[in-house]
Protein backbone atom coordinates (compact mmCIF):
# COMPACT_ATOMS: atom_id res chain seq x y z
CA UNK A 1 0.00 0.00 0.00
CA UNK A 2 1.51 3.33 -1.10
CA UNK A 3 0.50 6.87 -0.27
CA UNK A 4 2.20 9.90 -1.75
CA UNK A 5 1.92 13.61 -2.31
CA UNK A 6 3.70 16.08 -4.56
CA UNK A 7 4.01 19.83 -4.26
CA UNK A 8 5.37 22.57 -6.51
CA UNK A 9 7.90 24.76 -4.74
CA UNK A 10 9.13 28.18 -5.85
CA UNK A 11 12.72 27.59 -4.80
CA UNK A 12 15.73 25.99 -6.48
CA UNK A 13 15.94 22.22 -6.17
CA UNK A 14 19.27 22.55 -4.34
CA UNK A 15 17.60 24.70 -1.65
CA UNK A 16 14.71 22.25 -1.22
CA UNK A 17 17.13 19.31 -1.12
CA UNK A 18 19.14 21.02 1.63
CA UNK A 19 15.96 21.38 3.73
CA UNK A 20 14.84 17.77 3.13
CA UNK A 21 18.28 16.32 3.78
CA UNK A 22 18.68 18.11 7.14
CA UNK A 23 16.40 15.61 8.88
CA UNK A 24 17.21 16.72 12.44
CA UNK A 25 15.64 20.12 11.69
CA UNK A 26 12.33 18.72 10.39
CA UNK A 27 10.51 19.50 13.66
CA UNK A 28 11.14 23.20 12.93
CA UNK A 29 8.91 23.10 9.86
CA UNK A 30 6.39 20.29 10.35
CA UNK A 31 4.20 19.47 13.34
CA UNK A 32 4.06 15.85 12.12
CA UNK A 33 7.52 15.25 13.62
CA UNK A 34 8.47 15.87 17.26
CA UNK A 35 12.13 14.92 16.94
CA UNK A 36 14.65 13.30 14.61
CA UNK A 37 17.97 12.09 15.97
CA UNK A 38 20.65 10.80 13.63
CA UNK A 39 22.19 7.74 15.28
CA UNK A 40 25.14 7.76 12.91
CA UNK A 41 27.56 10.52 11.90
CA UNK A 42 26.04 11.58 8.61
CA UNK A 43 23.08 11.11 6.31
CA UNK A 44 24.27 8.30 4.01
CA UNK A 45 23.20 4.82 2.96
CA UNK A 46 23.18 2.71 6.11
CA UNK A 47 22.68 5.67 8.46
CA UNK A 48 19.95 5.35 11.06
CA UNK A 49 17.62 7.98 12.50
CA UNK A 50 15.23 7.76 15.44
CA UNK A 51 11.97 9.58 14.69
CA UNK A 52 9.33 10.53 17.24
CA UNK A 53 5.96 11.51 15.77
CA UNK A 54 2.60 12.22 17.38
CA UNK A 55 0.31 9.15 17.44
CA UNK A 56 3.02 6.87 15.98
CA UNK A 57 5.47 4.77 18.02
CA UNK A 58 9.04 6.10 18.02
CA UNK A 59 10.78 4.30 15.18
CA UNK A 60 14.33 3.81 13.92
CA UNK A 61 14.66 4.31 10.16
CA UNK A 62 17.64 3.14 8.06
CA UNK A 63 18.65 4.96 4.88
CA UNK A 64 18.59 2.43 2.04
CA UNK A 65 19.14 4.74 -0.91
CA UNK A 66 20.46 8.24 -1.42
CA UNK A 67 21.05 10.15 -4.63
CA UNK A 68 22.69 13.37 -3.50
CA UNK A 69 20.72 16.43 -4.58
CA UNK A 70 17.73 14.37 -5.65
CA UNK A 71 16.22 11.81 -3.25
CA UNK A 72 16.61 9.48 -0.33
CA UNK A 73 14.77 6.40 0.80
CA UNK A 74 14.66 4.92 4.27
CA UNK A 75 12.97 1.94 5.84
CA UNK A 76 11.63 0.90 9.21
CA UNK A 77 10.46 -2.57 10.08
CA UNK A 78 8.18 -4.10 12.66
CA UNK A 79 6.55 -7.46 13.11
CA UNK A 80 5.22 -8.45 9.67
CA UNK A 81 5.61 -4.99 8.20
CA UNK A 82 8.15 -2.92 6.31
CA UNK A 83 7.57 0.82 5.95
CA UNK A 84 9.46 2.64 3.21
CA UNK A 85 9.63 6.43 3.04
CA UNK A 86 10.91 8.32 0.02
CA UNK A 87 11.67 12.03 -0.27
CA UNK A 88 12.44 13.32 -3.74
CA UNK A 89 13.19 16.70 -5.30
CA UNK A 90 13.14 17.35 -9.05
CA UNK A 91 13.92 20.66 -10.78
CA UNK A 92 11.06 21.82 -13.00
CA UNK A 93 12.55 25.11 -14.19
CA UNK A 94 14.96 27.82 -13.15
CA UNK A 95 14.27 28.34 -9.45
CA UNK A 96 11.36 25.90 -9.21
CA UNK A 97 10.99 22.24 -8.36
CA UNK A 98 8.61 19.45 -7.47
CA UNK A 99 8.94 17.62 -4.15
CA UNK A 100 7.41 14.17 -3.82
CA UNK A 101 6.95 12.40 -0.49
CA UNK A 102 5.73 8.82 -0.18
CA UNK A 103 5.13 6.07 2.35
CA UNK A 104 4.74 2.43 1.35
CA UNK A 105 3.62 -0.33 3.71
CA UNK A 106 4.54 -3.89 2.75
CA UNK A 107 4.92 -7.27 4.42
CA UNK A 108 2.26 -9.71 5.47
CA UNK A 109 0.75 -7.16 7.91
CA UNK A 110 1.67 -4.12 5.83
CA UNK A 111 -1.71 -3.66 4.16
CA UNK A 112 -3.49 -3.81 7.53
CA UNK A 113 -1.09 -1.30 9.06
CA UNK A 114 -1.39 0.90 5.97
CA UNK A 115 -5.18 0.90 6.13
CA UNK A 116 -5.13 1.56 9.88
CA UNK A 117 -2.84 4.56 9.48
CA UNK A 118 -4.18 5.73 6.09
CA UNK A 119 -5.89 8.92 7.31
CA UNK A 120 -3.04 9.89 9.63
CA UNK A 121 -0.43 9.18 6.94
CA UNK A 122 -2.35 11.31 4.46
CA UNK A 123 -2.49 14.20 6.95
CA UNK A 124 1.19 13.89 7.83
CA UNK A 125 2.30 13.79 4.18
CA UNK A 126 0.25 16.93 3.49
CA UNK A 127 1.69 18.68 6.59
CA UNK A 128 5.23 17.75 5.61
CA UNK A 129 4.79 18.90 2.01
CA UNK A 130 3.28 22.24 3.09
CA UNK A 131 5.97 22.75 5.73
CA UNK A 132 8.74 21.91 3.27
CA UNK A 133 7.32 24.39 0.76
CA UNK A 134 7.04 27.15 3.38
CA UNK A 135 10.58 26.56 4.73
CA UNK A 136 12.22 26.34 1.30
CA UNK A 137 10.41 29.39 -0.07
CA UNK A 138 11.18 31.48 3.04
CA UNK A 139 14.91 30.95 2.70
CA UNK A 140 15.33 30.14 6.43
Amino acid sequence: MEQHTSIDIDAPAARVWAVVRDVERWPEWTASVRSVTLLDEAMRVGARARIDQPRIPTTVWTVTGLTEGHDFTWEASGPGTLTTGRHGVEATGPGTCLATLSITQSGWLGSLVGRGYRSLTERYLAMEAAGLKARAESGD
